[in-house]
């Protein structure tokens, strides 16, 4: 799962998102999700979500 589906996110999971300053790097931030802020089914750069610390970016990676 690379969490550009929005039916394979789900508050409380815990994801690996790159935060907007991370972009060009491609440096990931792990942590647990607490919002989901993409409205649509899908986006092609990843669910975009809001982490339990208040950070915000897109989902890279889901982990089990």
């Amino acid at each position: 799962m690379d969490g550009t589906k929005r039916s394979e996110v789900r508050p409380g999971m815990r994801v690996a998102i790159v935060l907007k300053e991370d972009q060009r790097t491609g440096r990931l931030t792990e942590g647990i999700v607490k919002d989901i802020l993409t409205n649509s089914a899908t986006h092609p750069h990843g669910i975009k979500v809001r982490l339990e610390t208040g950070e915000v970016g897109r989902v890279k990676k889901i982990e089990p």
